[in-house]
């Protein structure tokens, strides 16, 4: 079965300036690649062929440097919001013609993770039809204490209760969770994500391996010092 990939690439990174004056956040490097190539080429090792990608912030740069995808193992096709983008649930609007109509794979470009993508597409083969999404977890970082969402039993549950955890960025996604969103404009995904909960249709799971929301200047540093051992053991022969 195909499997295809949305990657979210247009936000700003208002909080990484005056990194993202000039280059996109998703291009930031990590670990001696953009952080979107981590991605990419994570995916394209799990058997996906087939990547999405939204642009807004110098989306021009992105495509220049992604190309066709083709040195990533995969095809990438760009879904170009313009300037300001459309939010997530947005995003997803515009870019469901060429998600098709199967569940496709959820990834926030600016993250770093060591999660392993294999488990994600292999839960397109096995999806109940009432299922809206599957949500991936982590433990609350230092910045984001409270959380997003509760798991229980291997669901979302909503309402909440008191132990939260975060929403990683990673998800898989089916498109009929958008069919009571607005048919364009911008919009945010959360709240459909919320509604969807309440009937129990989103499962979800918890990785408590590394991850990194790179959102600030010094989260980047952070992860580039967490990386750079290991990239070092990768270049010697």
């Amino acid at each position: 079965m195909t499997v295809r990939a949305f990657i979210l690439a247009a936000g700003r990174g208002e909080r990484m300036r005056p990194l993202t004056d000039e280059t996109p956040k998703p291009l930031l490097e990590a670990g001696g690649r953009a952080l979107i190539e981590h991605h990419l080429r994570g995916l394209a090792a799990a058997g996906v062929r087939e990547a999405v990608v939204n642009l807004g912030w110098l989306g021009a740069r992105i495509a220049e440097r992604l190309g066709d995808g083709s040195r990533y193992g995969l095809r990438i096709a760009y879904s170009d919001e313009g300037w300001p983008a459309l939010e997530t649930g947005g995003a997803l609007r515009r870019a469901l013609p060429l998600l098709g109509e199967r569940p496709f794979l959820l990834v926030n470009g600016d993250v770093y993770t060591d999660y392993a993508w294999p488990a994600l597409v292999a839960r397109a083969g096995d999806w109940p039809d009432a299922r809206r999404a599957h949500l991936v977890l982590v433990p609350n970082p230092a910045h984001h204490p409270r959380g997003d969402f509760t798991l229980a039993d291997g669901q979302i549950a909503e309402p909440p209760g008191v132990a939260r955890l975060t929403f990683s960025g990673i998800s898989m996604i089916d498109p009929r969770l958008l069919d009571d969103a607005p048919a364009a404009g911008a919009f945010p995904l959360a709240p459909l994500l919320r509604a969807a909960a309440r009937q129990g249709r989103v499962s979800a799971e918890l990785h408590e391996g590394l991850w990194s929301d790179v959102g600030t200047p010094e989260r980047l540093a952070a992860l580039q010092a967490t990386l750079a051992p290991l990239a070092d053991r990768a270049r010697r022969p």
